[in-house]
């Protein structure tokens, strides 16, 4: 199965997707590792621009043709990349679910953003209006919304446990939490 994770910075998508990870044995993909290594490499600097989601890609077809699950977890902020990870679920011949996460509490996701620290070295993380600013795409399609506000990390992920068992459940966009 395919999982793809997205969201703005600051909403708590990369601490759903290593719990879940975890939790069920699959490969945590996660976009800013890749993008930061190539940033390392010499090869481009920030923003690294389509390179980390084409290699993520790659790595994720892969590794679902070998019979893994993949949480794909990137802000996804357009619907060209997230068509191009539908695209990756066709190819590889797997169920896929989409989740977009969010914190509805401005406040909270402002806290968030300010306050977080940085776990890839050298990742430059955007502050608090670059994260108002950043080019974000309306979701077009059915896809499960997961609000992290208010909640702390264990009832995230059960949420998204519950909505992974459940299938259909949480879809069209409904806000959850």
């Amino acid at each position: 199965m395919l999982i793809v994770i997205g969201g703005l910075p600051g909403t708590g998508k990369t601490t759903l997707a290593r719990l879940l990870a975890a939790r069920i044995g699959a490969v945590h993909l996660r976009i800013d590792t890749i993008e930061q290594a190539i940033v390392r490499s010499g090869l481009a600097q920030h923003p690294v621009g389509p390179a980390g989601y084409v290699i993520g890609y790659a790595l994720a077809e892969e590794h679902l043709r070998q019979g893994l699950t993949v949480i794909a977890e990137s802000v996804n902020p357009l619907a060209v990349t997230r068509d191009s990870w539908q695209n990756v679920g066709t190819q590889a011949a797997v169920p896929m679910v989409e989740v977009e996460v969010v914190c509805s509490d401005p406040e909270e996701h402002r806290e968030r953003v300010t306050t977080r620290s940085v776990d890839i070295p050298d990742l430059p993380l955007p502050d608090w209006q670059q994260v108002l600013n950043r080019d974000y795409e309306p979701w077009n399609r059915e896809h499960l919304v997961i609000d992290t506000a208010g909640q702390d990390r264990q009832q995230s992920l059960a949420l998204l446990l519950h909505h992974l068992d459940h299938p259909g459940g949480g879809l069209n966009g409904a806000n959850e939490g």
